[in-house]
Parts: C-alpha cells; structure tokens; sequence
C-alpha cells in the first residue's frame, strides 16, 4: 500500500473499522473510503458489486460484522450466521472480481475448539468442537478464512486472515445486555458510582483468564501484516495470523481494574452460583511476534481511554 492508494474499510464506524481509519489517517494514507449502513447493505450483492465496480478500490480491510455477546449469540443464531455470510461472500467475491490487490479479512478466536490447549495456536482450527453459545458465528468466520484460502489457490489472489483476541476501546457496544464482558464492566461501574450502589455483583468467581488488545492496536497489527504479510504462491492458500497481547489477566482483576478507573468506592461481589464459562482462552501470537509486531498499549490505558469514550457518548447522548 502507498498513500495514495484507495482503500477501502467496510465496517468503519465499528470498533475495528473506526480504529483503521484512524490509524491509516495517522500514517498518512489519504485514499480512504467507508459507506454506512444506510449508504450500502453489505448483505445485498447488487450494491456491493455496484459499489467495486464504480470505487474500485484497491485495498481491503473486511471489518464489517454482526456481533455481540453470549446473550445475543444465543438469542439470534440465525442471524448471526445469516448475516455474517453474506456480508464477507459479498466483500471477498467482490475483491477478486474487481481487481483488489489485497484484502485483510478480520475473524475472531472464538473460531477455535471450545476445549483447545491453551494458548491456541493457528494450527488448532477444526481440530474439536466449538463453543455452542457463539456456534454459528464461529462457523461463519471460519468459512471466511476458508473462503480466502480458497480465492487465493484457485484465483492466486493475495487476501489474508487475521483472528484476533478479545477487543475493546473507544466506539465499543456499551448495551446492557449484548455488549462483551469489558464494556459491559465499565457501564455497570460507572452506573454503581452514579448512584451511589454499595456493591457491583460479578458473575461466577472471577478466577477464568482472558485476554484483551486495545482497538488501536488490532488496527495497527492489520496495518502492519497488509505490508508484511504475503499468502500469493502459497498451494494451501496461506494460514490466519492470530492477533493478541498475549496477556492473561482473571476476570477478578480485570473487574478490580475497571473499578479503580471509573473510580467506583464501593465492594466487589462474586456470585457463586452463575457460570464462569470458559476456564483460560489465551492466544498464541508468536507468530506475529517474530514477524516483528507487538502490541503497545497496555489493559489500564486503554481502558482509561474506553472510559474517556463511554463518558463522551453518555454525555453526547442526554
């Protein structure tokens, strides 16, 4: 990619896809393009085709999605496997169709068996069962690392995956009830503090691990594996890159961070009788480490910075 080049980022008013704009920009590339929900449907071919065929763009990052957590992968399973299928089959067919020269394509660790040894490595894709609460958006991930691989060995196109770990930061889903575990800390803390709650419940023990990367860093990682990271000539149409800290931290800890950042005074309660879910899921990213990437924001400031964000968009929104 030079700066002039025209990218394309679908999905850029999400998480990721606001994070790569933001990054690109700062690097200098000028050529950036995004459409909005109500500007084009991803689901809908014609559109998606009608808007390569006249953009034309020459870079792709795939950050478009439906997303959310266990309660809403469990509510709508249908259209988390719907959608998510449609959207990348569009973008990806799209790319190949209309000459991109390179495409990033952005999945999710939840792609890996429910029982994986830890950390996951790249090689433990389809090696067991899934976890059945996220089954079908795995699923659809999975066909869009398998739908490159694919492109690429039969169309020797160079589009390349990239798995990453647990995100948050600045434009993260705060909803109370489909957001993931970290915004979802931050809104019930800074809730508790409001209103002066003696006490915050967490879920389960607080004893599961988890990893977390800050948006800006995802971004920067995609960046930097667009320029470094060639699959062309590969005959099994190049492997996914898993993108992490490569950090554990327990939910307890993580619970106890958030709350010396909102600055919530009151205790911290583990009910016991609620699941606690998966016991570890860390990410291998020796991969990318010896590419030459590592992440640089660690969990306090980056989610001093999530915190910065929800407090603007709940003042922007009252």
């Amino acid at each position: 990619m030079d700066k002039q080049s025209k990218i394309y980022v679908a999905g850029h008013k999400g998480l990721v896809g606001s994070a790569l704009v933001k990054t690109l920009n700062q690097a200098g590339f000028q050529n950036i393009i995004g459409k909005s929900h109500a500007e084009m449907d991803l689901a809908n071919q014609t559109m998606v085709l009608d808007f390569f065929s006249k953009e034309k763009p020459e870079y792709v990052f795939l950050a478009a999605a439906k997303v959310g957590g266990i309660h809403a992968n469990n509510s709508y399973p249908a259209e988390f496997i719907f959608s998510n299928l449609q959207i990348q089959n569009n973008i990806i067919d799209a790319s190949y169709r209309y000459g991109v020269k390179k495409l990033c394509f952005l999945g999710s660790s939840c792609i890996y068996p429910k029982f994986a040894k830890q950390p996951m490595d790249e090689g433990q894709l389809l090696d067991g069962k899934l976890e059945p609460t996220n089954e079908p958006y795995a699923v659809a991930k999975i066909a869009g690392i398998v739908m490159c691989q694919s492109y690429n060995r039969q169309y020797g196109t160079n589009f390349i995956s990239v798995m990453p770990t647990n995100l948050y930061g600045p434009g993260d889903n705060y909803h109370p009830e489909n957001s993931h575990v970290l915004p979802a800390l931050i809104r019930r803390f800074h809730e508790a503090k409001l209103t002066n709650q003696a006490e915050v419940v967490i879920w389960g023990t607080g004893k599961p691990l988890r990893e977390f990367l800050y948006s800006e860093d995802m971004a920067r990682a995609c960046v930097f594996l667009m320029q470094n990271y060639d699959v062309t000539g590969d005959p099994r149409g190049g492997d996914h890159v898993n993108v992490g800290s490569g950090i554990e931290v327990s939910i307890k800890e993580l619970a106890e961070t958030v709350k010396e950042v909102v600055g919530f005074k009151g205790n911290l309660i583990f009910d016991l009788t609620k699941p606690d879910g998966t016991p570890r899921k860390l990410l291998d990213v020796s991969k990318l480490h010896k590419m030459g990437w590592k992440h640089e924001v660690e969990l306090k400031v980056g989610v001093e910075a999530a915190y910065r964000d929800f407090v603007d968009l709940n003042r922007a929104s009252h």
